[in-house]
């Protein structure tokens, strides 16, 4: 049989392609390059990626669809807006490392070209309308995150990370590939508009069970409890950059996948697992902001911090309806730029070249005198991850707990509530040890790479918590999301 592909199948795969194109390109240069030469790479890095920005633009009045009548790839309003912030958070990460890398001797190219594959992987999950292409963005997420979360080697800690991430995340993946086979198995078709509109008994089990194996496999990347135990030392492991490159991008990918399989495809089923999500939002939330009070590592806190906020976004989930997809959306916006840019201050301060990073809170001691605008900077990231006004993360918190108020979920609104008062008192130690303790030491002026990523991921940290209005774009792929 003869395979042909047609000017629409390149069309809404353009991000996809570029991504990979350029991350061979960077490869191939990486052949020749001296460790000099690095620093341009990371360049090379940074134009790939506004090529394939100016490719989500170009497709961002369009609504469509590619590779014949199974539209196994779709590029609507969700999947062009997650791209976008995934697009923009691997340009943050990219100028975040460069000098990071240099700095730590870590002299190894293909570190970007690893950035953009992973991205693209980001890209095709959110615009995955087929399982199997589910499978296989998660799969171009996943492996170059393995071998970049090992990238300090000889670092023992970040060799365990890289195994632990390996190990766990086939792991997952296999829980993921056997629900897709159940669930083909009980509908005949991987496709999720198929899916969506297969007649099937009210209690199926066997797509009940494999709903819940996908489940499983993507609860695993977004770190829901309790699938959650190879985050804190993952996320410590692995070099700074890439932590919090971690921290969103996968993030991303796991969501968008959560929202097509679960609001789009299986909404006859929200009986059966919208209950199910709301304990897993409500565990989540308790274990991650619960276990981050105890943390004396600032890396590792913010990796239970990372958990309790996949709770959150969980909880709009289980909501189940058009506003809790849009509050996931605007959610997942907003955590992008706030943990982006609280991790990025993290590679400043640690720039040297150590077997290991000193992340205690201690070493933050009096950055407000040492650094005011750093610190500034880092006290709006701690006040959005609490959910304090006037910044991102206060609104997002008001819509996914609006959407699970609206419906009936009032038991899991007040854990949320709860929650994010307990996670105060951690965020909020963070500025109180910033700024009303005594430096213990004194460091250099921030490089200027470092210096753009902060202005601009604090930047937009404000401005989606100042005017939310202007976002209405996330709810508009929200509504479509969840349009039949």
């Amino acid at each position: 049989m003869q395979i042909q592909f047609s000017a629409q199948d390149i069309l809404v795969s353009l991000p996809v392609l570029i991504l990979c194109g350029w991350g061979m390109i960077i490869l191939l240069f990486d052949l020749v390059a001296k460790p000099q030469h690095y620093t341009a790479l990371g360049l090379a890095g940074l134009l790939g990626l506004a090529a394939a920005m100016i490719a989500v633009i170009a497709l961002w009045r369009q609504q469509a669809s590619g590779f014949g009548g199974t539209q196994s790839v779709v590029q609507d309003g969700m999947a062009l807006f997650l791209s976008a912030i995934g697009i923009t958070a691997t340009a943050l990460t990219v100028m975040s490392s460069m000098d990071y890398m240099r700095s730590r001797r870590i002299e190894r190219g293909e570190y970007y070209a690893l950035l953009l594959f992973s991205t693209a992987g980001m890209v095709l999950m959110a615009s995955g309308a087929d399982l199997i292409v589910v499978f296989l963005g998660l799969e171009l997420l996943s492996i170059p995150l393995y071998v970049l979360a090992g990238f300090a080697h000889p670092q023992l800690e970040s060799e365990e990370a890289a195994l632990k991430y390996f190990l766990l995340g086939a792991f997952a993946s296999g829980f993921l590939v056997f629900g897709i086979a159940l669930v083909y198995g009980a509908t005949g078709t991987t496709s999720l508009a198929a899916i969506s509109h297969t007649q099937y008994p009210a209690r199926n089990t066997l797509l009940l069970v494999g709903a819940g194996l996908i489940l499983v496999g993507l609860g695993f990347k977004v770190a829901a409890v309790p699938f959650h135990m190879w985050t804190p030392d993952v996320y410590e492991g692995a070099p700074t950059p890439v932590t919090g490159f971690m921290s969103v991008v996968v993030k991303l990918a796991g969501f968008a996948a959560l929202m097509r399989v679960f609001l789009y495809a299986l909404p006859e089923l929200y009986v059966d697992w919208g209950a199910i999500v709301a304990v897993l939002s409500a565990l989540t939330m308790i274990v991650g902001n619960v276990t981050a009070i105890v943390q004396t590592n600032l890396k590792r806190m913010l990796a239970y911090s990372s958990i309790a906020h996949a709770g959150y976004l969980l909880m709009g989930m289980a909501a189940g309806s058009a506003l809790g997809a849009a509050g996931m959306l605007f959610y997942l916006a907003a955590y992008t730029f706030t943990n982006i840019g609280a991790f990025a201050l993290l590679a400043a301060l640690t720039e040297d070249a150590s077997k290991t990073e000193d992340q205690s809170f201690g070493r933050y001691a009096g950055l407000m005198r040492r650094q005011p605008w750093a610190a500034v900077a880092m006290v709006i990231f701690m006040f959005s991850l609490t959910g304090i006004p006037p910044t991102a993360g206060f609104f997002a918190k008001y819509y996914v707990f609006a959407a699970a108020l609206g419906s009936r979920l009032v038991w899991l609104v007040a854990i949320g509530v709860l929650t994010s008062l307990v996670s105060a008192f951690y965020y909020l130690r963070v500025v109180v040890v910033m700024t009303m303790q005594e430096p213990e030491q004194d460091w250099p002026a921030l490089r200027p790479l470092y210096g753009w990523t902060l202005a601009i991921a604090a930047l937009v940290t404000l401005l989606l918590g100042i005017a939310p209005g202007s976002w209405l774009s996330v709810v508009e792929a929200g509504m479509q999301l969840l349009a039949k």
